[in-house]
């Protein structure tokens, strides 16, 4: 069993933290299929503080079993401290501090990823959320700010010296972005330079990347993020793999069940119109994973694109949700 501090967690194969992504519907699909490691979005403590309705909606729990786990983002360490409190009182198991996010909205204003450049920062911010938070916190960051500057391990040292208990490194620098391959190989730096369970994040897509990962790294577990995305399986079928267990992929049926289950949860969440507009990027990953069970959906074919198109311009959710459930209708028939 895989913990953090006091709380127990099975394999560990995260849902990464993305803003936008991992809300609260989404997170209770994940979840439904099996996995134990979700992480919500990226939440701005200073928002929270101030009780910012969009930010509090951020935060928000999803259903089903399993830690809560919520991630803040802050560099002053007075509304970390506000905003920490708020998250135990609000039944977080674990608090994880974003160091990593690389957008410019947020490096802009020295938060995600600019934290690197300031250890020193970096210290009272982990004393503080380790102080007002009371559980287990953690912290989730790249390689470093650019290749002059990897100090991803002297930042690991810091944070788990104040008190953090996993460290999460995605194998990018921050002005990488997203581009070439995440390199797992330089995480093994973080490994070996501190104490702690050591996850390793990025371009991780399956089970098969999972493992090569992991052995490239020496990393305890591994983080998922963009691949997880129409995929709410995803986590605990790598999951499963790694612990010797091999899963055939969700039929047709469950895919189309939890994909009308969350553009709900997207509803009641959000409200109607934002509602459908929000669970639209998930809409159109979950028709590109289609190919997988569904012939009538060939990958590159026009049906599939047709189709993604058709399920992401439409406005009334009524329709919406018919045309989802008709996509399993000929499966139901077969059966």
């Amino acid at each position: 069993m895989f913990v953090i501090g006091n709380v127990q967690i099975g394999q560990p194969v995260f849902l990464a933290p993305m803003s936008g992504v991992t809300d609260a519907p989404f997170r209770a699909e994940v979840v439904r299929f099996g996995a134990q490691a979700v992480v919500s979005e990226m939440v701005a403590g200073e928002e929270l503080a101030r009780g910012s309705p969009e930010f509090v909606r951020r935060a928000a729990r999803h259903e089903g079993g399993g830690p809560f786990i919520l991630q803040l983002a802050a560099r002053e360490p007075h509304w970390l401290d506000i905003a920490a409190r708020l998250a135990s009182d609000a039944g977080a198991d674990v608090l994880d501090l974003n160091m990593g996010c690389p957008a410019k909205r947020v490096t802009g204003g020295q938060s995600g990823s600019a934290l690197m450049r300031e250890p020193d920062l970096v210290r009272r911010l982990v004393q503080t959320a380790v102080a007002a938070f009371g559980g287990p916190v953690t912290v989730k960051m790249r390689l470093g700010w650019d290749d002059s500057s990897i100090n991803a391990p002297d930042i690991a040292r810091i944070a788990v010296g104040e008190g953090a208990r996993l460290v999460t490194v995605h194998g990018r620098t921050r002005n990488q972005f997203y581009k070439g391959e995440a390199r797992w190989r330089a995480v093994r730096d973080v490994v070996e330079a501190v104490q702690v369970p050591v996850i390793v994040n990025g371009d991780v897509k399956d089970a098969a990347s999972a493992r090569e990962a992991i052995a490239q790294s020496g990393a305890a577990g591994v983080m998922i993020g963009r691949a997880a995305v129409g995929r709410p399986w995803l986590i605990n079928s790598v999951a499963r793999a790694l612990g010797g267990i091999e899963v055939l992929p969700p039929s047709l049926g469950s895919r189309v069940a939890a994909m009308v289950r969350q553009v709900h949860g997207s509803l009641s969440l959000y409200g109607t119109g934002l509602g459908v507009r929000v669970v639209r990027k998930h809409l159109s990953e979950f028709v590109g994973a289609l190919p997988e069970v569904d012939q009538r959906y060939r990958e590159g074919s026009e049906a599939l694109a047709t189709l993604r198109g058709s399920l992401c311009r439409m406005e009334d959710p009524v329709r919406l949700l018919s045309t989802l459930e008709g996509l399993a209708a000929p499966e139901a028939a077969a059966a």
